[in-house]
């Protein structure tokens, strides 16, 4: 509940609800943040085990544990901000559709972390020919990423459709 405004100087009570709303807001994107890069890293990770187990090569499990955790602080400095970037514009332009589509919130939101992180690797592939992450370098390994995207965007409605019914 708002406090109530006097002649347009706002109270400490409606600055206080809105750093706190802000902050809950601000660690749902982490939280969705994490969730679709640690998704995207393990599937890009588990696609690479896979070729290799094609070509014939034996990895045991303590070996994939080991290269999964191994990509997920490798790839931190480089496509970790790109997640989060990404999200954030996705989020932001999901918010505002919301506004009309509100009936709509959770496939907007699946869709447009999805959106985010296929972009991703559209545009470094447009930009500069190449793509780093080499299960994006297929339509399914693309798909597979987007679903690691529509995770984060599945997983940030959650977190704020939850803090929503909490602070009812």
């Amino acid at each position: 509940m708002l406090a109530p405004q006097f002649k347009g100087k706002q109270t400490m009570d409606s600055r206080v609800s809105t750093i706190y709303f802000l902050a809950r807001r601000l660690g749902a994107w982490l939280l969705a943040v994490a969730t679709a890069y640690v998704l995207a890293s393990v599937t890009a990770t588990q696609s690479v085990i896979g070729q290799l187990a094609g070509m014939g090569i034996t990895v045991p499990m303590s070996d994939r544990v080991a290269m999964t955790l191994q990509d997920i602080l490798g790839m931190a400095n480089m496509f970790l901000p790109m997640v989060a970037f990404a999200l954030l514009v996705a989020f932001m332009t999901a918010a505002l559709l919301c506004r009309w589509l509100a009936r709509w919130r959770l496939p907007l939101y699946a869709l447009a972390g999805a959106t985010a992180v296929i972009m991703i690797h559209v545009i470094l592939h447009l930009a500069f020919g190449l793509t780093p992450i080499a299960i994006a370098r297929t339509g399914g390994g693309l798909a597979i990423q987007g679903l690691a995207g529509a995770a984060g965007g599945i997983c940030y409605l959650l977190l704020i459709r939850r803090q929503a019914i909490e602070d009812w």
